[in-house]
């Protein structure tokens, strides 16, 4: 009842609610209408405008729209209540196998397939909806500097880098269904060579030896003055071609060397090797194509040889490319920009090259003359090659020294600008055979970029070219050049491989070089030391093979019987032999 004041009291409202014994709630009814209308229970699919449902069992407030773009006008429309307590009082099913899980207690080691620590990041604003399948502007994406290359971004050329990147190509896409490739092994292994090591690339990274900078023990040969009007750009009007010049050349194992065996009978060292052998062992960890190395133990010497036509002598060509030339077991119908056929191009040019980019007019004269060149049995003429003989300390203890002798070669020398001093220097060169083609490695057009653009053309033949420019380096520096040159050479025509033309000259420091190629000397110091030490421990003289896996980044070492490698040798006087019998 109402008082006085027209209020109600307490009492009042207690005594006005209904009596209902021992039950809560609303007055129980087996009516089934209300007001003579069926009742129906309430759909959560009507709309009730915007309303908000506060009940939601969602992640900081979240539903399935997401954070700040739940009340937004745009999807006031589309609010259904109710939508997050769906499953509050629903009841369980008897057995639901989909919530069942493994409970282990081994530990994550983090390991995905795509590396340990891959960020997938979805970012918070993904075009178009389809965050999944095309990705956010973080997906997939490793935090990169500006400019970079992003492994596992979106584009591997110079994008922004970092968050927020826009870029290309997708992490793995078209990736997931390419074969793996499965390359050739340089040398055969027969089924009685004994393997002895096994060693990967991650073990051969981790060695380290320091040593001095070597001491030359003689010198042999002659050399050329370099021409320095090839260091000039090529107008594209009046562009230089590359020309065959009939010189004799050389490139005689260490064994074969009469120096070398003149030095080993002398007890100067303990390891033997040339240059060109020297740096693929030393810039192995950088290699991908299958070579080999013969190494033979004489008492306590170490001699580091290479077979007849073996793969280390051949130049390479875009051997560390993302998408490296294809083979034509491949797929591959181009047949002059196969690996093999592109690396006999590459070799060829390299040695035109070097005999072209010198004024024969001009000679400087070595303590000696040249050891392999015979003016009584050659037809042409001695090409520019000076052979520096040099000693390297690699001892780990003063009680037990260990000294290297290394087979060095020099190209030709010039006159410093300022001191007008004599600088010895290496010719390689660098070959361009299709920018548009397969295997290219995104190279830039040589002749529109060269000269506008010439840190981009470097920076991405270290990419591609890796390996060949490491050993290249190593050998300048082994045989202690002032200066590397290293020469850029284009086909007349993509569609051809016999006709070049010369596009410029660069030269740098070897030192210098290294360290933007950041090639450790050190490293391959180690890796020889610790190879010629896993020979010299054998009890018995005998031959040992290196050969790098043709498909993994391993090294393995076998021990083969003497005579392996002898029988195309002891075969060749008989056959010539039989032929004289045959023209007879």
């Amino acid at each position: 009842m109402a008082n006085s004041q027209g209020a109600f009291s307490l009492v009042d409202l207690i005594e006005s609610i209904p009596d209902q014994g021992a039950t809560w709630g609303p007055p129980i009814t087996t009516e089934t209408t209300l007001n003579g209308v069926p009742y129906a229970p309430y759909s959560k699919g009507d709309k009730l405008g915007r309303m908000a449902d506060w009940t939601a069992d969602s992640k900081d407030g979240r539903d399935g729209r997401g954070g700040r773009q739940q009340y937004n006008r745009n999807f006031r429309d589309q609010q259904v209540y109710g939508a997050g307590t769906t499953t509050l009082f629903a009841a369980p099913v008897a057995e639901d196998e989909s919530s069942f899980s493994v409970v282990s207690n081994v530990r994550d080691s983090g390991k995905t397939r795509f590396g340990r620590g891959a960020v997938f990041a979805r970012g918070r604003g993904q075009r178009g909806g389809r965050g999944d399948s095309r990705g956010g502007r973080q997906q997939f994406q490793r935090s990169g500097g500006r400019g970079g290359q992003q492994y596992g971004g979106y584009s591997d050329r110079g994008g922004r880098g970092g968050q927020g990147q826009r870029g290309g190509r997708r992490f793995g896409w078209k990736d997931y269904d390419k074969p793996a490739r499965n390359r050739d092994a340089s040398v055969n292994v027969k089924a009685d060579w004994k393997l002895l090591e096994e060693i990967d690339f991650n073990r051969l990274g981790k060695l380290n030896l320091e040593t001095d900078e070597g001491e030359d023990v003689d010198s042999y040969g002659f050399l050329h003055a370099y021409d320095r009007s090839y260091d000039k750009p090529a107008v594209k009007s009046n562009e230089r071609k590359l020309t065959a010049l009939d010189r004799a050349a050389y490139n005689v194992t260490t064994s074969s060397d009469p120096v070398i065996q003149e030095l080993a009978e002398k007890n100067e060292a303990t390891i033997f090797a040339t240059d060109n052998i020297l740096s693929m062992l030393m810039c192995s960890t950088r290699s991908v194509y299958s070579w080999d190395i013969v190494i033979v133990k004489q008492g306590n010497k170490i001699f580091l040889d290479k077979r007849d036509n073996a793969a280390l002598d051949m130049v390479t060509v875009n051997e560390n490319a993302a998408d490296a030339p294809l083979e034509a077991s491949e797929g591959s119908k181009d047949s002059i920009n196969q690996p093999a056929a592109l690396a006999e191009e590459a070799t060829y040019i390299n040695h035109n090259f070097a005999t072209q980019v010198v004024l024969e007019n001009q000679k400087f004269e070595m303590a000696h003359e040249n050891p392999f060149y015979n003016a009584a049995e050659e037809s042409a003429p001695a090409a520019s090659k000076a052979y520096k003989y040099r000693r390297f300390d690699l001892s780990t203890s003063e009680e037990e020294p260990t000294y290297l002798i290394v087979r060095t070669e020099l190209d030709a020398v010039q006159k410093n600008a300022i001191s007008g001093d004599d600088q010895f220097v290496t010719v390689h060169a660098l070959n361009e055979f299709d920018s548009k083609a397969q295997g290219s490695g995104g190279a830039l057009d040589w002749r529109t970029k060269l000269v506008s653009q010439r840190g981009a053309v470097v920076a991405t033949e270290m990419k591609n070219n890796s390996c060949k420019l490491a050993r290249w380096t190593v050998q300048s520096i082994l045989a202690k050049a002032d200066v590397m040159k290293l020469g850029f050479v284009s086909r007349a025509s993509p569609k051809t491989n016999d006709k070049h033309v010369i596009l410029g000259v660069v030269g740098w420091k070897p030192k210098d070089f290294a360290a933007q190629m950041n090639l450790s000397l050190s490293n391959g110091w180690g890796i020889v030391r610790t190879i010629a030490d896993m020979c010299l421990k054998a009890e018995e003289d005998g031959k040992f093979v290196l050969v790098k896996d043709p498909n993994k980044s391993i090294l393995r070492l076998y021990e083969v019987p003497a005579g392996s490698f002898d029988d195309d040798v002891e075969e060749l006087p008989d056959q010539v032999e039989e032929e004289a019998e045959a023209d007879e």
